[in-house]
């Protein structure tokens, strides 16, 4: 054997056995904390993909990991590379590496394992752990718990167990696995990032996500006057930030379903109430906009999911699709989210009828216009309405400008995603860009702004989903 061959087989790296644990398992045990005087006083937390070694500002916080798994993958193949950074912060959490409800069962246990091991780590290191708690389906319970003393301060998250981004709440599960964890480690404080539940007990120490996400750090250090432009948001220069990804919106995971739960409609968002309806119907939508509004035929099935939507409305720039064109609904398991079709065009002049389920099944509503439902909150709403291949009109900066998740350019290509000014064929040829991604519609140049910077201000007019 080599010396480089025995110094492998015999590294920590490799074999991560100096935390023995205890129990079966051998799960390595993260010391209980010891809270200081105001730990947990207003606390906030910073994500550790925005932790810096030239951080000032928010050495108080502590720092959490309720990120996706490749942001943070880091800790555990190279553990060392960030002990000098992570030790500067009044805490950390330990890493929430994923337990999805999907996941086969040795990855469940595999990620609690490194979870553990490495809090363990950071905390022979110095640095103070709190150990973040998570779980799958009560199969789970036999070892999610391992390696955390009894009465420790732990942390959760209830981000993936909350109904948010048209997904339902997944509330049963998150509370059957919070109740079985205040039964076996009767934890003294529980630190809970995001909203927490009305049913939860103990001592919770509730953690404000809007608070503590990016939007509210301060980073005082000045980027070089030549390179303001890159970094503008509405056209005016920004304090330099570490990592362009401060602009873009970052959703947070947990647990739970990898899909997150059943997709619903969202009450304040107009167009998704027309995915749902009385079963074998068809009804008649009025939906209103900023400059007036359409008509669309929504057929449903014998569920009450939309399987036919017929838009009756022209939507500039002309020529992209006919009016009436309908667009054909599947969905998509295991969240059955709506995923409607590139747009079907009759140019001819000849449609088809829409059959009818039940011939007294015809209704009417009138969907009323609310800028602030239609408004793109996040990046991540903006690329889900275009994946979904959402006809959006907008306005900015006095200029309006439309674009559409799936148009076929010309017959027999592929469908693509378009972004114009609003207006003519010819304003369509002239201004249009034709995109394989909602990322390079995001790059469009709306004025002397790119669309990603300025997509969570601009006036949406007309929004389809």
């Amino acid at each position: 054997m080599t010396e480089e061959n025995y110094n492998y087989r015999t590294s920590q790296i490799l074999l991560r056995n100096q935390f023995p644990g205890k129990g079966k398992l051998k799960i390595p045990v993260i010391p209980k904390f010891q809270p200081r005087l105001g730990d947990f006083d207003d606390l906030l937390l910073i994500g550790f993909d925005k932790t810096n070694l030239e951080d000032q500002n928010h050495l108080d916080r502590m720092v959490h990991f309720f990120l996706y798994d490749y942001r943070f993958e880091r800790v555990w193949k190279n553990p060392d590379s960030d002990i000098e950074k992570l030790s500067r912060y009044r805490a950390v959490l330990s890493p929430d590496f994923s337990m999805y409800l999907e996941m086969a069962p040795v990855m469940q246990l595999y990620n609690v394992f490194r979870n553990r091991w490495c809090g363990a780590y950071w905390a022979s290191k110095g640095i103070r752990v709190i150990p973040t708690v998570n779980w799958g389906d009560e199969s789970t319970f036999a070892f999610c718990f391992e390696g955390i003393e009894i009465g420790s301060t732990v942390a959760v998250s209830t981000y993936m167990a909350s109904a948010h981004d048209n997904r339902q709440d997944q509330k049963e599960w998150f509370m059957a696995g919070y109740n079985e964890m205040l039964r076996r480690i009767k934890p003294e404080k529980i630190i809970c990032y995001n909203t927490p539940f009305p049913e939860m007990q103990g001592d919770v120490v509730f953690v404000d996500y809007n608070r503590s996400s990016w939007r509210y750090m301060n980073y005082e250090r000045s980027y070089k006057a030549e390179n303001l432009d890159a970094f503008k948001v509405g056209g005016q220069p920004q304090a330099f930030y570490d990592t362009i990804s401060l602009f873009i919106d970052v959703p947070l995971k947990g647990g739970g379903s990898a899909y997150g739960g059943q997709w619903r409609p969202n009450p304040n968002k107009p167009n998704d109430a027309i995915y749902w309806g009385p079963a074998n119907t068809i009804q008649r939508v009025f939906i209103s906009t900023r400059k007036g509004g359409y008509w669309a035929t929504v057929k449903y099935d014998s569920i009450g999911r939309a399987v036919l939507i017929r838009h009756e409305t022209v939507h500039v720039p002309n020529g992209i699709h006919s009016n009436p064109h309908d667009h054909i609904i599947r969905w998509i398991p295991p969240a059955f989210r709506p995923d409607p079709s590139p747009p079907i065009n009759y140019f001819d002049g000849n449609i088809p009828e829409i059959k009818r389920y039940e011939q007294e099944g015809l209704r009417f509503m009138n969907l009323q216009y609310d800028p602030e439902a239609y408004r793109f909150k996040t990046i991540s709403d903006f690329k889900w309405s275009m994946k979904c291949g959402s006809e959006i009109q907008f306005d900015w900066k006095g200029i309006s400008y439309c674009c559409y998740g799936t148009v076929c350019p010309a017959p027999g290509q592929k469908s693509r995603m378009v972004i114009a000014q609003a207006g003519s064929a010819e304003v369509l040829a002239q201004t249009g860009m034709w995109c394989d991604t909602a990322d390079e519609v995001l790059e469009y140049m709306v004025g002397d702004d790119r669309l990603r910077d300025v997509i969570t201000q601009v006036t949406v007019t007309e929004r389809t989903i």
